[in-house]
């Protein structure tokens, strides 16, 4: 089964995809870049070179690269904010379901006749191979970005939702559309702004990132070691 990872930051500049081959895939909707070994694909959503903010992220071509590839199921890695108190910066989530009122889809002139879902279909076995504990059955509430939520926002969507980002949400649209089975698994890098009176800003932020990285990279290594061949 050919396996795509699509992460952000944490994990592509991780030191554990250094031997993977960088190209260019062009599609209809525009040049994606990624790194493959064997059968697996490794994509920044924000790009490799010249990042973009989540706003500016060309979904559709990122997806439509993935299915052009040949891939069957994607793992998504998404950095997000808690918006329940038990879940504290540093915990992994599995989510199985979503909010978005903006969606992305491929039928610019119809409607999609879709009922958007989660697949999961690798998450039991990552859960039953992995050394970290994951919290799953959860629900990502998606907002547009670039900047973080806005306290009143935070209030309304916590309950909503278990945790809140920037990039889910699209991305399963799009895949379920083009029958790639998605998977979920969420690091939680900060606290909803205003949640628990935890200071956000974007340095704040950072310094969360940095700290879970290692256990980022001790996580993904285990995913790595599960499905290469």
């Amino acid at each position: 089964m050919k396996i795509a990872f699509i992460a952000g930051t944490s994990i592509a500049q991780s030191s554990l995809f250094d031997d993977w081959t960088f190209e260019t895939v062009e599609t209809a909707y525009g040049p994606v870049q990624l790194k493959q070994k064997g059968d697996l694909i490794l994509l920044n959503r924000h790009n490799f070179k010249d990042p973009v903010p989540p706003h500016s992220i060309n979904y559709r071509a990122n997806i439509r690269a993935l299915k052009d590839l040949g891939t069957e199921s994607v793992l998504s890695f998404n950095s997000v904010g808690s918006l329940k108190e038990n879940l504290p910066p540093g915990t992994i989530v599995s989510c199985e379901d979503y909010v978005s009122f903006a969606p992305y889809t491929y039928h610019d002139n119809e409607l999609s006749g879709q009922a958007p879902v989660i697949a999961n279909n690798l998450i039991p076995e990552i859960v039953a191979a992995s050394e970290y504990s994951i919290e799953t059955g959860k629900v990502y509430v998606q907002t547009r970005g670039p900047r973080f939520e806005t306290k009143a926002e935070v209030r309304i969507v916590k309950d909503w939702g278990d945790v809140v980002g920037m990039t889910l949400a699209g991305e399963a649209d799009l895949c379920q559309e083009l029958e790639i089975a998605y998977n979920s698994i969420c690091m939680i890098d900060n606290c909803a702004h205003g949640l628990m009176d935890q200071e956000l800003s974007l340095e704040k932020f950072r310094a969360l990132v940095k700290e879970n990285q290692e256990k980022v990279n001790g996580f993904f290594s285990q995913i790595l070691s599960l499905y290469s061949s």
